[in-house]
Parts: C-alpha cells; structure tokens; sequence
C-alpha cells in the first residue's frame, strides 16, 4: 500500500513542511525566523506568532514542490513535543484541522526521536542497536536505539544543554545570535590549549554544562579588567578552547556508553551536530575506537520537518495513529507515547 505523508514540525523557531512517499523524503521546506536577532534569543510568543504567519505558505510549497495534492495524502504528522507550547500548539492545531478535513490518520511525533530518525533519510543508515548522541539548544542526551521506534536514554544533562551552553557563551563574548555557529569558525582559527576550562564529571552518563558557562564568564571579567580588549585580542583563541572543553565533556560520556554496552555504532543528531568541531572529534573517536560512526547532512541537523516524516513513517507503517484531542508536550520524553 503506498504511503504518502504530511509532515509539520513547529517545535522552536522554525516552520518547516515536508512531504514522504513511501519512505523516501520528496522535499523539506524550512522557513527561519529573523525576528529573534535583535533580541539575542528566541522570544516565545513572536515565535507562534511567525509560525501562524509562515505555515500555510510553507505546507503549500511543500505540496506543490512534491507534485502531491491534498487527495494524495495518507496522513497528516506533527512535532507534538517538546518545544515551546505556543510554537508547539499552532503546527498541531493545524495538522489536527488538515486531517480531519480530509478524513485521514493523524501521527504524533517526539521531536527528539525524529533528530535520531533523521539518519534514515539517506543512506549509509546506522544498524540496530546504535548509540546516538543528541545535541542541540533544548537537549544533550545519550540515546540507546533498538529499533526505529524503540529507544532509551542512557544519560542526559541535568541542567543546560551544550547548545544553550554554546550559544549564551557566544552571547557572553559579543557575538551576533544565534551564537554557536560563529563560535564554531572563530574556534577553527584558534588554539584550543591557550585557556583551561573546567570539566564538570557528574555521575554514570550524566551531563552539566551551566558550569563552564560560569567559569568563563568569571574568566572573561577577570582577564577583561586586568587587560582592557582583552577580548577582541584573543577571541579565536578563547573559542577554540571554549568548544575543546565543551567537546571533551560529550565524547567523554560517549566513549563510556559505547563500552559500557559493549556498541560501535555511534551516530550524532541535533543542531549541535553541525558543529565542525565535534564531528572531527566524533571521526577521531571513531579510529581510536573502532566505531562506525554516523552524521547527518547539515541540512537534517537542525529543526525540520523531513526527520518528523521520517519518524512518521516508521509509525504509519506500525499503525501508530493518534486521535484528535491530543494535546502538546512541552517536555515530552523518549519513549513517551501516551
């Protein structure tokens, strides 16, 4: 039976629609939002409000690029959690509108479970059982993969994530938002042993990450009154080590999990996954440990709506249909399908 789906994710500041057939990703239609520069951060409501402006045009183009029609569809998927609920209630109100309207299944999707799905997009796949560690501005998670709709979370972070830690760093040293990304090419100019940063260690696969962004906050005062410019005179050099720090942290719990369960299939995901830093780190990791290790296109690693499709694929084909009434998760968890 050919199965072709509507997929919407609006968990954070991106509108994004895309459409599967059949397990194959016909397009991924993104929308970014500007609004949030001038602010330094995401600001909840301009984000609901740009995805109630951004998400007819952008499931429209979606549609009409894929060369699909309303009547074509089989189901209609949507991020149900976790996210911002604002952002989070304009793209399930819509899917719940759409597919009532045409009188098809509906599918609920962890958008944390969809950023691991997203290496099934295009080949080279990890095989089952795999480790993937999700990183991104919400979340740093290390996550046991059975199987496309079985997973586990070994460890996660118990206070910021390492893209919030990334980003308020980068806000901390000047830089435009969203900040990790310049952070990321000062730090390929720099030496990443000019300045030592603390490593926290917490216990089994657990991650912290709110102590580093102290430290260097304290560092840079310090080093800024002594020496005024202090700064802009080292800035590549403070970046570089920065994200050796930050890097260090996730490989070394990564490493641990992958011999703690004896795996060597070792996948990335999330927006942090982009970071040029960390995938040379994961491909090292990988000579050292003889590990086949998996990264997605850049254009998978942030927010969209293709890795939605995907997972939603996975569950059509299982019958994983959800009704009408469901509601969002703002912290929804691996695993949770309730």
């Amino acid at each position: 039976m050919s199965c072709t789906i509507l997929a919407i994710e609006s968990s954070c500041d991106e509108t994004s629609a895309a459409v599967i057939s059949d397990g194959k990703i016909l397009n991924n239609i993104v929308a970014t939002q500007s609004v949030h520069e001038k602010y330094g951060g995401v600001v909840p409501e301009l984000a609901s409000r740009a995805h109630q402006q951004h998400l007819i045009p952008v499931v429209s183009e979606a549609l009409s690029s894929a060369g699909v029609s309303k009547k074509d569809l089989s189901a209609v998927a949507f991020t149900r959690g976790p996210g911002l609920m604002g952002a989070l209630l304009v793209g399930g109100s819509f899917s719940k509108a759409f597919a009532y309207a045409l009188n098809i299944p509906l599918i609920d999707v962890n958008h944390m479970e969809a950023h691991v799905l997203a290496h099934f997009i295009e080949a080279p796949s990890p095989a089952f059982p795999f480790i993937c560690l999700t990183v991104s501005g919400g979340h740093t998670q290390l996550v046991l993969v059975r199987s496309h709709l079985d997973m586990e979370v070994l460890g996660e972070t118990l206070d910021d994530a390492v893209g919030e830690a990334f980003d308020k760093i980068a806000k901390i040293l000047g830089l435009p938002y969203p900040g990790g990304p310049h952070l990321d090419r000062l730090a390929a100019k720099g030496d990443p042993g000019t300045f030592a940063f603390p490593l926290s260690d917490m216990k089994d696969l657990a991650f912290s990450f709110s102590g580093i962004k102290t430290a260097v906050l304290y560092f840079l005062r310090e080093n800024s009154r002594k020496e005024p410019g202090f700064i802009a005179k080292n800035l590549e050099d403070i970046c570089a080590s920065v994200q050796h720090t930050l890097i260090k942290m996730l490989m070394k719990k990564l490493v641990k999990a992958s011999r703690e369960r004896g795996i060597r299939e070792v996948a990335i995901a999330g927006g942090v996954s982009a970071n040029s830093g960390l995938r040379r780190a994961l491909n090292e990791a990988a000579q050292e440990n003889n590990w086949r290790v998996y990264l997605p296109k850049l254009e998978y690693c942030t927010d969209n709506a293709a890795m939605v499709a995907m997972a939603a694929h996975y569950k059509f084909l299982e019958g994983k249909f959800c009704e009408l009434d469901i509601s969002p998760l703002a912290k929804m968890k691996i695993g949770y399908h309730g």
